[in-house]
């Protein structure tokens, strides 16, 4: 699992190191691991053309004293100064080392040539604590390595890129691998910044013991995979869990029937679905073994899933009260946080758990908050809706993020755009539901089912365009996949 900080924590905890180390020793430790990387993204070292991009920070001093090393190594490195000052140390060391540089603005071609004809770019030009849009010369440059073919590494943030929040207004490097320092930073791991982060490879330079708790958590498969629940070998159905669905009418059948095949491929021990006869047939007719019957918010289940399809009618709203005033893990979706936003009914001050799992339209609804400013701003808003209801939200996206009051927001890193498609969400519903019943806590099984989730997007058809359907058989290959790279890592 990578954790993340943001800019303040980091500032503080690298004084605190800094004051226990010689002048310069920091910087040095990170130099040395943006080189390594840097050497194992080139084909070769010797002779290859490397090009620093440099501002006025320590990530221009990091990409200086980098770029020496390759340089001593026989890299014909060049650094492109865009910055109203440039660390003396790093431009000396480079300059030792045979490298050149000179500034960008005064031959702007040239520049363009040069990144343009580079085997590697390396991104040093605005560091954690930049705010607001690229400005001439670095968004220029950051034009140019994205047009260029060569591969670009970031020091520590792609430059354009709200370290805090993932923003980007603007030009803003794309990064095919960001080295990040110490610890990771929010932006990294949450849109629109963590489309621009490429790979991210964690620099341990000794920030640990002088960390706190980390604000974000990134969930990886391994992570997934070790929380994810199996079959025992006393367990029976009821053991398993057993999920109530209250999704799909008759105007939106087919979101019961997605959400049923979605908890039954994950493990669920049984689906009991409620709902009207011509549903509860489809239901039947493509899962066979579902229980059906009359909608029942009094049913005996271990966990419930409600609202894909299900209508924002008087009926609903009183169902949708029913079942939150039950003692079981409620996951509400679609159309019962509608209901929710329109205050009829209010998961808040409920003993049992619930997940509620809004896209960012949802999402602002529930807060009344303006749907761009949730995209730009997702973490601070999925926080802010945990608190608001006290209970766990998930936000979908192209990155999904998890909060939980009094936790680190989770980010799961599966996410892929195959997921945009009709009916998908409801899949997601009925794995989070299978996961609850299980036996999950509601942060756990909101990551899970995500990563799950994206996992069976890309496994349904080897990376090609699915439909939601497709997600069924999806779904375990995802899970056994997940379960084999874990023996994998139990046995390194």
């Amino acid at each position: 699992m990578r954790r993340a900080h943001t800019v303040e924590t980091v500032r503080a905890a690298e004084g605190a190191l800094m004051a226990r180390l010689p002048d310069g020793a920091l910087m040095a430790r990170a130099a040395a691991t943006l080189a390594v990387v840097c050497a194992r993204t080139l084909p070769r070292v010797y002779g290859a053309r490397v090009v620093l991009l440099v501002g006025s920070g320590d990530n221009g001093g990091d990409a200086l004293y980098a770029g020496a090393d390759l340089a001593r190594r026989g890299a014909r490195v060049s650094a492109l100064l865009a910055g109203s000052k440039t660390h003396e140390g790093g431009l000396a060391a480079l300059r030792a080392a045979g490298g050149r540089a000179w500034r960008p603005d005064e031959e702007p071609e040239r520049a363009d040539r040069e990144i343009g004809a580079a085997d590697l770019v390396v991104d040093g030009l605005v560091g954690i604590g930049g705010r607001g849009g690229l400005r001439p010369p670095h968004a220029r440059l950051a034009v140019s390595a994205r047009e260029a073919g060569a591969p670009v590494v970031a020091v520590d943030l792609p430059s354009g890129v709200d370290a805090d929040t993932g923003r980007v207004e603007g030009e803003a490097v794309r990064a095919d691998t960001t080295v990040c320092f110490g610890t990771g930073k929010p932006g990294l791991f949450v849109d629109p910044g963590a489309g621009h982060a490429g790979r991210v490879v964690l620099a341990d330079i000794g920030l640990g013991p002088d960390l706190p708790e980390p604000v974000l958590e990134a969930f990886d498969d391994g992570d997934v995979a070790s929380l994810l629940p199996g079959p025992g070998r006393d367990d029976d159905k009821y053991r398993r869990g057993v999920l109530g669905v209250a999704a799909g009418s008759e105007a939106y059948p087919g979101a019961a029937v997605l959400c049923t095949g979605g908890a039954l491929r994950t493990g669920t021990g049984m689906v009991r679905y409620l709902g009207a006869e011509p549903v509860a047939s489809r239901v039947l007719d493509r899962w066979p073994e579902a229980v059906v019957g009359r909608a029942d918010p009094g049913a005996r289940v271990a966990a419930w899933v409600i609202g894909p399809g299900r209508g924002t009618d008087g009926p609903a709203a009183e169902e949708l009260r029913g079942v939150f005033a039950s003692g079981v893990p409620v996951l509400a979706d679609a159309d019962a946080l509608t209901l929710v936003a329109r205050e009829e009914a209010d998961p808040s001050g409920r003993e049992a758990p619930t997940l509620l799992t809004p896209h960012a339209g949802e999402l602002a609804r529930l807060l009344g908050a303006d749907r761009a400013d949730v995209e730009a701003r997702r973490l601070e808003h999925v926080g802010r809706a945990a608190e608001r209801f006290g209970c766990t939200v998930l936000l979908k996206g192209s990155t999904t993020l998890v909060a939980t009051p009094g936790r680190p927001v989770a980010a799961a890193t599966a996410g892929t755009p195959l997921l945009a498609t009709a009916g998908s969400g409801d899949v997601l519903a009925g794995i989070a539901g299978s996961l609850l019943a299980a036996g999950l806590p509601a942060h756990e099984a909101a990551v899970c089912a995500a990563q799950v989730h994206g996992r069976a997007a890309v496994e349904a058809r080897q990376g090609a365009a699915i439909s939601a359907t497709d997600l069924w058989d999806g779904i375990p290959r995802a899970v056994a996949g997940l379960g084999e790279d874990n023996d994998q890592r139990r046995r390194r």
